[in-house]
C-alpha cells in the first residue's frame, strides 16, 4: 500500500541569494554573505506499507512550532568564475487532528538538511545582463519521525532517516535596471536517475543601499524526490524570501 505524507508549513530560512558579486574585469576574490527569511509553504510525502498520514502545518502556526532553524549562503568570485554555497537546517514538531481514521491525531517532528555547493562561470556579459553556467552538488539529509494515535489505542511510529548527494547543474542571471536595481533569477536541476531528483528556482528583485549592502525580496521553490528503501519520499517547498546580504 502507498502511504503519502503532507506537510505544509513555514520555516525560518538563510538561503543564498546568487547574486553576483564580481564584474569580468575583476581580477581579486570578492565576498558576499546573505541573511533571509524564507516563508515556504511545505509538502513532504513518504511511500511505506502502513497507509496514508496527511498533516498540515500553516504559516500562522510556523514559528510557534519551529524548534529551531538555521540556514546561510556564502559566494566568492574572481573575475568569470565564482563559487557558491547554501545551507539550510529546520526541526519542526507540531500536530494534527483527524490526519488518519476518524478520531486519530497525528504528531510529526523531523529534522531536515541540505547544502548546496557550485562552481559558476559567466558566459555573457554586457552593461545590463550577466549569465552563469553552474555545475554542483546537493546534499540532503532528513530524520522524521510521525506517530499517529486514534482513540486510546498506543501510538503508530513511521520513521524516516536517510541522506544523500545528487549532482546538479543551473544557470543564473542578472539584469541591471538601474544603479539601484537589479533582478536574479537562478534555476538548477540534478539527480539524473529515475530514483532521485531534485530542482529549484530562485528569483529576487535586488536594492542596493550603498557598495556594501543590498536587501533582496523574491520567490523560491525547491524540490527533492528519492527513493528509500523501495519507497518514494518527496520534499516540497515554496515561497516567499526577503532578505539582506552584505559584500566585503
Amino acid at each position: 500500500m502507498k502511504t503519502e505524507l503532507a506537510i505544509k508549513g513555514t520555516g525560518l530560512a538563510l538561503v543564498a541569494a546568487f547574486g553576483t558579486t564580481a564584474s569580468a574585469q575583476q581580477s581579486d576574490w570578492s565576498h558576499e554573505a546573505t541573511i533571509y527569511l524564507f516563508m515556504p509553504e511545505t509538502e513532504t510525502s513518504i511511500e511505506t506499507p502502513s497507509g496514508t498520514l496527511d498533516g498540515t502545518l500553516s504559516f500562522s502556526d510556523a514559528l510557534s512550532n519551529l524548534d529551531f532553524a538555521f540556514m546561510g549562503a556564502f559566494a566568492a568570485s574572481n573575475g568569470r568564475w565564482s563559487l557558491l554555497a547554501d545551507y539550510n537546517y529546520t526541526n519542526l514538531s507540531f500536530s494534527n487532528s483527524g490526519a488518519g481514521p476518524s478520531g486519530s491525531t497525528l504528531d510529526t517532528s523531523f529534522t531536515t538538511q541540505f547544502l548546496s555547493g557550485y562552481v559558476a562561470y559567466r558566459v555573457y556579459e554586457d552593461p545590463s545582463v550577466q549569465l552563469d553556467i553552474a555545475g554542483g552538488f546537493r546534499w540532503f539529509s532528513t530524520e522524521t519521525n510521525f506517530t499517529l494515535t486514534s482513540g486510546s489505542a498506543p501510538g503508530r511510529t513511521t520513521v524516516v532517516d536517510d541522506d544523500w548527494v545528487d549532482p546538479v547543474i543551473g544557470a543564473r542571471i542578472r539584469y541591471v535596471f538601474s544603479d539601484k536595481w537589479t533582478g536574479t533569477g537562478f534555476v538548477d536541476y540534478g539527480g539524473f536517475r529515475s530514483d532521485s531528483e531534485t530542482w529549484q528556482v530562485l528569483l529576487t528583485a535586488d536594492y542596493a543601499i550603498n557598495d556594501r549592502w543590498v536587501i533582496r525580496g523574491g520567490y523560491r521553490y525547491i524540490a527533492f524526490d528519492h527513493e528509500i528503501g523501495g519507497n518514494d519520499f518527496e520534499f516540497h517547498q515554496s515561497g516567499p524570501v526577503i532578505g539582506a546580504s552584505y559584500r566585503f
